[in-house]
C-alpha cells in the first residue's frame, strides 16, 4: 500500500501544476531538468515572488522568465502536466503587451548592433592561414618599387 502524499496547504492538487513542469508542458524549456536548473538560478518569478520547482501555478499567475539572453512575462491560462505540441503549449499562456515590446525592442537591437564576436565567421586561422598571411606580410610594395 502507497503512502497518500498531501499536496501543499496553499495549493489545491486539482487546480495547480508544478511550475517545473508547466514550464516543461508550455515548452519554454526543452526538459524539466532545464526547468529546474533556471528556477533554481532564480530567473524565474511567479507573481513577482521567486519561483521554486515545486510551487502550484494556476491560471491567472504572471510568470517572469529569461530564455537565453530575452526576458518573457506571461499570464498562465492553462494547465498541463504533459508536454504536447507547440499549438496546445502556445495556448496554455498568453505573453504581455510589456513583454512583446520589449522582446522586439531586443530583436532590433541585436538587428541594427551585431554581437562582433559573431562577425568571425571562420573562427581561429589555420595553420595554412598563418603561412599565407606571414607570406603577404613580408611582400611589402615598398620592396617591390625600384627608383630607376
Amino acid at each position: 500500500m502507497k503512502p497518500s502524499r498531501k499536496p501543499a496547504a496553499d495549493v489545491d492538487a486539482a487546480d495547480a501544476v508544478r511550475l517545473d513542469k508547466w514550464l516543461w508542458a508550455a515548452r519554454f524549456f526543452k526538459t524539466r531538468a532545464l526547468a529546474v536548473e533556471e528556477i533554481e538560478r532564480g530567473r524565474v518569478k511567479v507573481n513577482g515572488q521567486p519561483g521554486k520547482a515545486g510551487r502550484g501555478v494556476k491560471p491567472g499567475d504572471e510568470v517572469a522568465l529569461r530564455q537565453g539572453s530575452v526576458p518573457r512575462t506571461v499570464v498562465v491560462l492553462g494547465l498541463s502536466q504533459v508536454r504536447g505540441p507547440a499549438p496546445v503549449a502556445q495556448a496554455l499562456y498568453r505573453e504581455t503587451d510589456e513583454s512583446v515590446a520589449g522582446r522586439e525592442a531586443l530583436a532590433a537591437q541585436r538587428r541594427l548592433a551585431p554581437e562582433p564576436a559573431l562577425a568571425i565567421g571562420q573562427g581561429r586561422p589555420t595553420k595554412r592561414d598563418r603561412r599565407d598571411l606571414a607570406d603577404w606580410n613580408r611582400w611589402s610594395a615598398s620592396l617591390d618599387r625600384t627608383d630607376g
